[in-house]
Protein backbone atom coordinates (compact mmCIF):
# COMPACT_ATOMS: atom_id res chain seq x y z
CA UNK A 1 0.00 0.00 0.00
CA UNK A 2 2.79 2.84 1.05
CA UNK A 3 3.98 1.89 -2.57
CA UNK A 4 1.73 3.92 -4.80
CA UNK A 5 2.86 6.56 -6.96
CA UNK A 6 2.64 9.49 -4.73
CA UNK A 7 1.84 8.28 -1.79
CA UNK A 8 4.51 9.03 -0.20
CA UNK A 9 4.85 12.54 -1.26
CA UNK A 10 1.35 13.14 0.00
CA UNK A 11 1.81 11.06 3.43
CA UNK A 12 5.17 13.37 3.95
CA UNK A 13 3.10 16.82 2.79
CA UNK A 14 0.35 15.87 4.96
CA UNK A 15 2.99 14.82 8.24
CA UNK A 16 4.72 18.86 7.75
CA UNK A 17 1.12 20.50 7.58
CA UNK A 18 0.46 19.48 11.05
CA UNK A 19 3.92 19.03 12.42
CA UNK A 20 3.37 22.65 12.96
CA UNK A 21 4.02 25.40 15.63
CA UNK A 22 0.52 27.17 14.88
CA UNK A 23 -1.20 23.61 16.94
CA UNK A 24 0.80 24.21 19.89
CA UNK A 25 -1.47 26.40 21.85
CA UNK A 26 -4.32 23.63 21.88
CA UNK A 27 -2.55 20.78 22.04
CA UNK A 28 -1.37 19.56 25.88
CA UNK A 29 2.69 19.27 24.50
CA UNK A 30 1.96 23.31 25.30
CA UNK A 31 2.72 22.09 28.78
CA UNK A 32 6.15 20.99 28.74
CA UNK A 33 6.49 23.69 26.17
CA UNK A 34 5.99 26.00 28.55
CA UNK A 35 9.61 25.20 30.94
CA UNK A 36 13.05 25.56 29.84
CA UNK A 37 14.42 22.94 31.96
CA UNK A 38 14.48 19.88 30.59
CA UNK A 39 14.07 17.83 34.10
CA UNK A 40 11.20 20.20 34.29
CA UNK A 41 10.01 19.19 30.78
CA UNK A 42 10.18 15.74 30.99
CA UNK A 43 8.16 15.14 34.47
CA UNK A 44 5.91 18.01 33.55
CA UNK A 45 5.33 16.17 30.25
CA UNK A 46 4.52 13.02 31.57
CA UNK A 47 1.74 14.06 33.83
CA UNK A 48 0.07 15.96 30.66
CA UNK A 49 0.64 12.67 28.50
CA UNK A 50 -1.28 10.76 31.16
CA UNK A 51 -4.04 13.15 31.67
CA UNK A 52 -4.77 14.07 27.86
CA UNK A 53 -7.97 12.33 27.08
CA UNK A 54 -11.36 13.91 27.25
CA UNK A 55 -11.69 17.56 26.14
CA UNK A 56 -8.59 19.84 25.67
CA UNK A 57 -9.24 22.53 27.38
CA UNK A 58 -10.18 20.92 30.44
CA UNK A 59 -6.79 19.06 30.36
CA UNK A 60 -5.22 22.37 29.67
CA UNK A 61 -7.08 23.55 32.63
CA UNK A 62 -6.43 21.41 35.10
CA UNK A 63 -2.62 20.85 34.17
CA UNK A 64 -2.36 24.72 34.44
CA UNK A 65 -3.53 23.77 38.16
CA UNK A 66 -1.28 20.99 38.55
CA UNK A 67 1.64 23.51 37.49
CA UNK A 68 0.72 26.05 40.25
CA UNK A 69 0.53 23.36 42.52
CA UNK A 70 4.00 22.30 42.10
CA UNK A 71 5.10 25.87 42.21
CA UNK A 72 6.03 25.99 38.42
CA UNK A 73 9.06 23.80 39.48
CA UNK A 74 8.12 20.06 38.60
CA UNK A 75 11.41 18.55 38.89
CA UNK A 76 12.12 20.15 42.61
CA UNK A 77 8.34 19.14 43.34
CA UNK A 78 8.48 15.48 42.53
CA UNK A 79 12.24 14.79 43.62
CA UNK A 80 11.47 16.22 46.67
CA UNK A 81 7.97 14.85 47.29
CA UNK A 82 7.40 13.43 50.78
CA UNK A 83 3.62 12.36 51.47
CA UNK A 84 3.50 13.51 54.89
CA UNK A 85 4.20 17.18 54.19
CA UNK A 86 3.35 17.30 50.40
CA UNK A 87 0.22 15.80 49.78
CA UNK A 88 -1.44 18.76 51.13
CA UNK A 89 -0.51 20.50 47.96
CA UNK A 90 -2.59 17.83 46.08
CA UNK A 91 -5.58 17.60 47.86
CA UNK A 92 -8.46 18.37 45.38
CA UNK A 93 -6.74 17.79 42.43
CA UNK A 94 -7.94 15.30 39.88
CA UNK A 95 -9.22 14.75 36.14
CA UNK A 96 -11.81 12.69 34.67
CA UNK A 97 -11.17 9.49 36.81
CA UNK A 98 -7.56 10.44 37.80
CA UNK A 99 -7.93 11.33 41.58
CA UNK A 100 -6.47 12.99 44.37
CA UNK A 101 -4.80 9.51 45.53
CA UNK A 102 -3.49 8.64 42.08
CA UNK A 103 -1.72 11.82 41.65
CA UNK A 104 -0.14 11.63 45.56
CA UNK A 105 0.95 7.71 44.55
CA UNK A 106 2.19 8.36 40.97
CA UNK A 107 3.83 11.54 42.45
CA UNK A 108 5.50 9.35 45.02
CA UNK A 109 6.47 6.74 42.90
CA UNK A 110 8.58 8.98 40.47
CA UNK A 111 10.48 10.38 43.00
CA UNK A 112 11.02 6.82 44.10
CA UNK A 113 12.56 6.74 40.55
CA UNK A 114 13.95 9.49 40.18
CA UNK A 115 16.11 8.48 43.06
CA UNK A 116 17.56 5.51 41.60
CA UNK A 117 18.10 6.23 37.90
CA UNK A 118 18.28 10.04 38.15
CA UNK A 119 15.77 10.56 35.22
CA UNK A 120 12.98 9.23 33.42
CA UNK A 121 14.48 9.11 30.38
CA UNK A 122 16.96 6.37 32.60
CA UNK A 123 14.13 4.29 33.39
CA UNK A 124 13.02 4.01 29.72
CA UNK A 125 16.08 3.37 28.80
CA UNK A 126 17.24 0.86 31.46
CA UNK A 127 13.33 -0.87 29.83
CA UNK A 128 15.32 -0.99 26.36
CA UNK A 129 18.68 -2.50 28.04
CA UNK A 130 16.57 -4.94 29.84
CA UNK A 131 15.27 -6.69 26.93
CA UNK A 132 18.56 -6.76 25.57
CA UNK A 133 18.86 -3.70 23.36
CA UNK A 134 20.81 -1.02 22.47
CA UNK A 135 19.26 2.32 21.91
CA UNK A 136 22.18 3.59 20.26
CA UNK A 137 21.58 1.17 17.85
CA UNK A 138 18.58 1.92 15.84
CA UNK A 139 18.38 -1.22 13.77
CA UNK A 140 18.73 -3.12 17.14
CA UNK A 141 15.68 -1.17 18.75
CA UNK A 142 12.05 -2.27 16.15
CA UNK A 143 10.54 -0.48 18.96
CA UNK A 144 10.07 1.04 22.40
CA UNK A 145 7.59 -1.45 23.68
CA UNK A 146 10.00 -2.82 26.29
CA UNK A 147 10.90 0.23 27.68
CA UNK A 148 6.96 1.14 28.03
CA UNK A 149 6.44 -1.73 30.18
CA UNK A 150 9.42 -1.30 31.96
CA UNK A 151 8.27 2.11 32.85
CA UNK A 152 4.89 1.11 33.88
CA UNK A 153 5.89 -1.93 36.29
CA UNK A 154 8.47 0.13 37.67
CA UNK A 155 6.31 2.80 38.86
CA UNK A 156 3.79 0.29 40.60
CA UNK A 157 6.73 -1.56 41.94
CA UNK A 158 8.40 1.79 43.01
CA UNK A 159 6.75 1.79 46.78
CA UNK A 160 5.21 -1.13 48.47
CA UNK A 161 1.73 -1.29 48.85
CA UNK A 162 1.10 0.97 45.80
CA UNK A 163 -2.72 0.63 44.93
CA UNK A 164 -4.00 -1.24 42.12
CA UNK A 165 -6.31 1.14 40.68
CA UNK A 166 -3.05 3.50 39.77
CA UNK A 167 -2.01 0.67 36.48
CA UNK A 168 -5.42 1.69 35.00
CA UNK A 169 -3.34 4.87 33.85
CA UNK A 170 -0.17 3.26 32.46
CA UNK A 171 -0.95 1.21 30.11
CA UNK A 172 1.13 -2.11 29.34
CA UNK A 173 1.54 -3.53 25.82
CA UNK A 174 1.05 -6.97 27.67
CA UNK A 175 -2.28 -5.74 28.39
CA UNK A 176 -3.07 -5.19 24.80
CA UNK A 177 -3.19 -1.70 25.10
CA UNK A 178 -1.93 0.29 22.32
CA UNK A 179 -0.68 2.60 24.89
CA UNK A 180 -1.29 5.70 23.46
CA UNK A 181 -0.35 8.39 25.96
CA UNK A 182 2.95 6.77 26.63
CA UNK A 183 3.91 6.71 23.06
CA UNK A 184 2.90 10.31 22.56
CA UNK A 185 5.01 10.70 25.83
CA UNK A 186 7.89 8.66 24.20
CA UNK A 187 7.41 10.63 20.74
CA UNK A 188 7.69 14.13 22.66
CA UNK A 189 10.83 13.65 24.25
CA UNK A 190 12.92 11.63 21.66
CA UNK A 191 12.19 13.60 17.96
CA UNK A 192 13.30 17.02 17.57
CA UNK A 193 11.25 20.79 17.14
CA UNK A 194 9.34 22.30 16.12
CA UNK A 195 6.56 20.16 17.84
CA UNK A 196 8.56 17.85 19.80
CA UNK A 197 11.17 18.97 21.98
CA UNK A 198 14.07 16.40 21.61
CA UNK A 199 15.51 16.09 24.61
CA UNK A 200 16.31 12.49 25.08
CA UNK A 201 19.01 10.40 23.37
CA UNK A 202 19.31 7.51 24.66
CA UNK A 203 16.18 6.18 22.40
CA UNK A 204 16.28 6.66 18.83
CA UNK A 205 13.35 7.74 16.79
CA UNK A 206 13.30 4.94 14.28
CA UNK A 207 12.27 2.93 17.59
CA UNK A 208 9.17 5.34 18.35
CA UNK A 209 5.27 3.37 17.82
CA UNK A 210 2.63 5.91 16.78
CA UNK A 211 -0.22 7.19 18.98
CA UNK A 212 -3.13 5.00 17.67
CA UNK A 213 -6.29 6.37 18.62
CA UNK A 214 -9.97 6.78 17.09
CA UNK A 215 -8.44 9.74 14.97
CA UNK A 216 -5.27 8.30 13.67
CA UNK A 217 -6.69 4.96 13.83
CA UNK A 218 -9.95 5.88 11.23
CA UNK A 219 -7.42 8.26 8.91
CA UNK A 220 -4.55 4.84 8.94
CA UNK A 221 -7.89 2.75 7.71
CA UNK A 222 -9.02 5.07 5.70
CA UNK A 223 -5.68 5.37 4.02
CA UNK A 224 -4.96 1.70 3.70
CA UNK A 225 -2.14 1.88 6.46
CA UNK A 226 -4.09 -0.50 8.71
CA UNK A 227 -6.30 -3.20 8.78
CA UNK A 228 -6.46 -4.15 12.34
CA UNK A 229 -10.13 -3.24 13.82
CA UNK A 230 -9.15 -2.98 17.36
CA UNK A 231 -7.14 -0.22 18.34
CA UNK A 232 -4.87 -2.19 20.45
CA UNK A 233 -0.71 -2.80 20.61
CA UNK A 234 -0.64 -5.17 17.79
CA UNK A 235 -2.41 -2.49 15.41
CA UNK A 236 -0.17 0.66 16.39
CA UNK A 237 2.59 -1.77 15.66
CA UNK A 238 1.45 -2.85 12.63
CA UNK A 239 0.39 1.21 11.69
CA UNK A 240 3.97 1.75 12.45
CA UNK A 241 5.52 -0.97 10.48
CA UNK A 242 3.41 0.79 7.90
CA UNK A 243 5.00 4.40 8.83
CA UNK A 244 8.43 2.61 9.05
CA UNK A 245 8.63 1.77 5.02
CA UNK A 246 7.79 5.41 4.45
CA UNK A 247 10.31 6.70 6.88
CA UNK A 248 12.37 3.98 8.51
CA UNK A 249 14.36 6.69 10.67
CA UNK A 250 11.59 8.60 11.82
CA UNK A 251 8.47 6.57 11.70
CA UNK A 252 6.35 8.65 14.33
CA UNK A 253 6.12 11.69 12.43
CA UNK A 254 3.53 10.28 10.55
CA UNK A 255 1.59 11.07 13.58
CA UNK A 256 1.16 13.96 12.71
CA UNK A 257 -0.53 13.64 9.52
CA UNK A 258 -2.57 10.64 10.91
CA UNK A 259 -4.13 12.78 13.94
CA UNK A 260 -3.79 16.10 12.60
CA UNK A 261 -6.10 15.40 9.65
CA UNK A 262 -8.19 13.48 11.82
CA UNK A 263 -8.88 15.45 14.67
CA UNK A 264 -8.94 18.82 12.91
CA UNK A 265 -11.41 16.94 9.52
CA UNK A 266 -8.97 17.78 6.70
CA UNK A 267 -10.32 15.64 3.77
CA UNK A 268 -8.20 13.03 2.80
CA UNK A 269 -6.72 13.04 -0.81
CA UNK A 270 -9.66 10.68 -2.91
CA UNK A 271 -6.69 9.12 -4.89
CA UNK A 272 -5.63 7.11 -1.38
CA UNK A 273 -8.22 6.61 0.14
CA UNK A 274 -9.09 2.50 0.29
CA UNK A 275 -12.93 1.87 -0.66
CA UNK A 276 -14.36 -1.57 1.06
Amino acid sequence: MVNRPGFAAYMDQLARRFESIDFVAVDPISVPLGFDDPRDQEVIGLYAALLAWGRRETILKNMADLCERMAYRPFRFVSSFRPEADSARLAGFGHRTFRTDDAVNLTLALRVLLERHGSLESVFAAGMRAAGMRAAEAEDAPNVGPAIQFFSESVMGAVPDTPARLQKHLARPTSGSACKRLCMYLRWMVRPGPVDLGIWSSIPASALVLPLDVHSGRQARALGLLERPQNDWRAALELTDACRRLDPTDPARFDFALFGSGAFDEPLDDRFVQTA
